[in-house]
């Protein structure tokens, strides 16, 4: 990603989570970042786009947070990790999270939780025709509970981390575990 392209998503991502979404426009990310709203154009596109790129930015931002090579580890506490790792993305960015469930991406960078999720359930045995459904469920389920979390539909924990949410979260994670078990055969 181009330098100034990342500095003005970070500043758009910085200006959405101080203030919410609806305060994101070119003008006040702009503003931010010392340029004009004209200036923006050649780095970032229109609204749509600026809002795409953030979208591009966050699957970035969950890559980093799910952590390095992860093979080595057991399938089962890869997928709880990249629950956990999803979860932690919302909590940081509440303002900007739904757009991952609101905007369809089509930046590389979107492809790696299908991915990472792809290759959870490979290495469990799920089976190859089994896969594509059980990835979207799995997606549907992390990114709609987290979302729920951070829109009010669901309890969350305080901001020390104290309350059952979390606890309620990694047991929702257990489940799907069992679920994948079930699946291959395993439970």
């Amino acid at each position: 990603m181009d330098d100034k392209r990342r500095l003005i998503l970070d500043q758009a991502l910085a200006l959405v989570d101080e203030q919410g979404l609806g305060a994101m426009s070119m003008r006040a990310v702009a503003e931010r970042v010392g340029l004009t709203s004209m200036a923006l154009y050649p780095y970032v596109g229109g609204k749509d786009a600026l809002l795409d790129g953030l979208v591009d930015l966050l699957h970035l931002e969950l890559g980093t947070e799910y952590g390095e090579d992860p093979a080595g580890i057991d399938w089962r506490q890869r997928l709880r990790a990249l629950g956990r790792a999803v979860r932690a993305l919302s909590r940081a960015h509440p303002g900007a999270y739904p757009l991952l469930l609101n905007r369809p991406s089509a930046g590389a960078s979107a492809s790696w939780l299908t991915a990472a999720l792809r290759g959870c359930l490979h290495d469990a045995g799920v089976p190859a025709d089994q896969v594509p459904r059980q990835t979207r469920m799995i997606c549907a389920f992390l990114l709609g509970y987290t979302v729920g979390e951070v829109t009010g539909g669901l309890p969350v924990d305080d901001a020390a981390g104290h309350g059952d949410a979390a606890a309620e979260f990694d047991a929702d994670l257990d489940d799907l575990v069992r679920l994948v078990e079930v699946t291959v055969g395993v439970g």
